[in-house]
């Protein structure tokens, strides 16, 4: 794309429109520390799906034509506009923090089109090309820079050196480092240096590519195949502070109903009323806590949305939900968009009725296959639609369903991707598929989130597998169909961690693995890793070995079983997490990078992470290993197991039998916990346990009721403590307003029970 000469510009409070010879552009500083880059394809601008609401707050710009641009002053950012469009990033001192390249990019060679048809008739993939991109913005590189977020992507935690691909993907394929696709498509990413530290959000749809610095070490680039040039330029001192600005603009999740927290128990081939209650007198028979099972396509009648397969259920489905909530079970079940075509279908027929599926270019109802065979896909992008498919979720609420698992919304089919040209909406205009796919699986979200909180009044439970930037506000996510591989749960870190950092927090990978067939070993050091993720749930496909934890002999039980009580203590501080996140967007699962980011080992750390601030967790991901090196970063740190006091940086090699997960807490924490039961509700939350681990420090915690939005109205108690070196602690409310605080707080210096320091408040 050409844009000439910068010829002039027009200042209209804090957009500045600018007139090149081939071209015409924008500039407008949302917040004094975020900066959008816009210019149009010529068909209008498109709504953002990612970003609702008006986020603009007013800011007095300032503007200077000089020789080298045009510059314009925020007060936090400075931006320079060059001929040629070239736009470039200052901090408030005036230096350099991000800035086009002026050079010509230099892709890498690959191979003539007779060489491609050799490698592939061999049955290599050769790297034919892509599609011309609409517009590339390339960046350059100074040298040291780390890269961070980038959604859901294989590999490791710093995406410099490696290209990527947002393109939502189902590819049932063991997900290894050269994936360049994944099944979500979230186009942010944070960069860090030495001395700087910001964040860009590619605002487009179409298909986008994401070049770290895989290509040349002078630049980084992304474009993308259709749609405008729309990114947006987030500063800040920390990598904190500038995943604040990225969900201010596309929003937080939302904090969940405390059960969800808990663990879950799922698997493809749960087939009957029998196998569901196999399963929970299983967890409840071995003392596994357990809040939720999650019931895959096998319940539904022909794999018909909105349906319920009597025959398997003896007739009463509810009956059977009723019975699982009665010893504490929440039942979540699956749902895919592709609604089969049968003219003796309600949904089917209604549908049809009102206009409600995709369309093919000659206007006829767009066909494919998925689990019920020939099947349409609902319109999501139509408002009317959503709230269609909303209300039908009423059906699965009625039978006493408490969640609803998203599936299959790439979208995926059976008989190939769908056409790029078949016909969307996009609230009131018609759009391709090549512009709605990596959106799809979103408004499907957005669809049932809608729907839920408006039939149930709880806070929605929705967990999908294709998600765009800003799907946090309606679900959480898994990582997708990952297999029983130790390189998976090695991955697991890394992956969820930089989802966190995608303003992706309530996020999980199944623990043991979705294919193949998981070890005793393999799931036990799952578990302990599982433990500590936001979304704790184990589930695995039809055909795979049976991974409920008791299949596997009285070691890997009792060490399951372990972890899965670890997570219930723990759940008043992971509450805790998710209470700050939705006013900051801090992540739950952290990348050590996060808190210490001038740590050269933190920068690029993959087998260890944070938990909040306080708690680190550096896992065995080895088959075999009985001891691993750990590094712990600069502070004091208490190893949880033997309450060594350990004082960082400092590498050292830790014993870690199978039944150990190394986990260290840092001075002055306090971790508030739960007495222990088998779900969530199952004991009232009577009494508040303080685990204290000496040094200076304080601590917020918060009480609601756990279900309702009734905090957004200030019914919620907020405590606060501090700690002192000695372990002693101090505790006062600082908001109160929730109908059952806590009847007695017992503060533990480093857990001891029997030296319990009640506190009056």
């Amino acid at each position: 794309m050409g844009y000439g000469r910068l010829t002039g510009y027009e200042v209209k409070g804090q957009i500045v429109e600018l007139s090149f010879e081939e071209a015409q552009a924008r500039i407008e500083a949302l917040t004094p520390r975020i900066v959008n880059v816009f210019c149009g394809s010529g068909a209008g601008r498109a709504s953002s799906k990612a970003i609702e609401g008006e986020k603009a707050v007013s800011v007095d710009i300032r503007t200077q034509r000089k020789e080298d641009g045009l510059w314009i002053h925020t007060g936090e950012v400075s931006v320079r506009v060059g001929d040629g469009f070239y736009v470039d990033f200052y901090d408030r001192e005036g230096a350099e923090v991000c800035a086009d390249y002026r050079g010509q990019r230099e892709p890498l060679k690959r191979v003539s089109g007779e060489m491609i048809k050799l490698l592939e008739a061999e049955g290599h993939s050769a790297l034919a090309g892509r599609k011309g991109c609409a517009f590339e913005v390339v960046k350059a590189l100074r040298g040291g820079e780390h890269f961070y977020g980038l959604g859901d992507k294989t590999g490791f935690l710093d995406k410099r050196h490696y290209e990527y691909e947002m393109w939502n993907t189902d590819n049932p394929d063991p997900q290894v480092d050269s994936f360049k696709a994944l099944y979500k498509s979230i186009p942010f990413f944070m960069a860090l240096t030495d001395s700087h530290v910001y964040g860009i959000f590619a605002d487009n749809t179409f298909k986008s590519y994401f070049n770290m610095g895989q290509e040349s070490d002078k630049y980084y680039w992304f474009g993308s195949e259709g749609g405008d040039l729309d990114y947006y330029y987030i500063a800040g001192d920390s990598l904190a502070q500038v995943l604040q600005g990225y969900t201010y603009l596309t929003g937080t999740c939302p904090l969940p109903q405390r059960w969800t927290l808990g663990y879950h128990q799922s698997r493809w081939g749960y087939m009957t009323q029998e196998d569901v209650e196999e399963v929970a007198s299983g967890m409840r028979d071995n003392d596994i806590p357990c809040d939720v099972i999650h019931l895959d396509i096998d319940y539904m009648e022909g794999y018909r949305v909105f349906t319920w397969n009597m025959g398997r259920y003896h007739d009463d489905p509810k009956g059977c939900l009723e019975s699982l909530r009665e010893r504490g079970f929440k039942a979540v079940t699956i749902n895919d968009p592709g609604v089969k075509k049968d003219e003796a279908y309600h949904v089917y027929k209604e549908g049809v009725e009102k206009g409600y599926f995709a369309r093919t270019p000659e206007g006829e109802i767009y066909i494919n296959a998925v689990w019920p065979g020939d099947a349409a896909f609902p319109d999501f992008g139509n408002p009317a639609v959503r709230r269609w498919w909303g209300e039908n979720q009423k059906f699965l609420l009625d039978m006493g369903v408490r969640g609803i698992w998203n599936d299959m919304n790439e979208p995926a089919s059976f008989h190939g991707p769908l056409p790029d040209d078949v016909k969307f909406t996009d609230e009131d205009r018609e759009i391709d598929h090549s512009e709605m796919h990596n959106v799809y699986g979103h408004f499907m979200a957005k669809a049932t989130y809608e729907g839920l909180k408006k039939l149930d009044g709880r806070r929605p439970f929705v967990i999908t597998r294709a998600c765009y930037a800003g799907s946090q506000k309606y679900t959480t996510a898994w990582t997708g169909d990952n297999h029983s591989m130790w390189a998976h749960v090695q991955m697991a870190i890394p992956q969820l961690c930089n989802l966190g950092l995608s303003g992706m927090p309530f996020v999980g990978t199944d623990i043991g693995g979705f294919g193949a067939d998981t070890t005793p070993e393999l799931l036990t050091r799952w578990v302990q890793v599982g433990c500590f993720s936001p979304l704790f749930r184990n589930h695995s496909s039809m055909g795979t070995r049976e991974q409920e934890p008791w299949r596997f002999g009285t070691e890997v039980l009792d060490i399951y079983r372990k972890y899965v009580k670890l997570r219930y203590r723990l759940l008043p501080y992971f509450y805790d997490l998710f209470y700050e996140e939705e006013r900051t967007g801090a992540p739950i699962m952290r990348p050590l990078v996060y808190h210490y980011e001038k740590d050269e080992t933190a920068r690029e750390c993959n087998d260890e992470f944070l938990v909040g601030s306080q708690i680190l967790v550096a896992p065995v991901v080895q088959q075999g290993m009985r001891k691993r090196m750990v590094y712990l970063p600069e502070g004091t740190w208490y190893d949880y197991w033997t309450k060594e006091r350990i004082q960082g940086p400092v590498w050292f090699v830790r014993e870690a039998p199978l039944d150990t997960c190394p986990i260290y807490v840092k001075a002055g924490t306090i971790l508030p916990m739960m007495e222990e039961q088998n779900y969530v509700g199952e004991k009232p939350f009577d009494t508040l346990l303080l685990d204290v681990y000496p040094g200076e420090g304080s601590y917020d915690h918060y009480l609601d009721n756990g279900e309702d939005f009734a905090y957004r109205e200030g019914q919620y108690h907020q405590y606060r403590f501090t700690v002192k070196e000695d372990g002693s602690v101090n505790g006062e409310i600082v908001h109160e307003g929730y109908e059952r605080p806590y009847e007695q707080i017992l503060a533990m210096r480093l857990g001891d029970a029997e030296e319990a320091q009640k506190l009056v408040l």
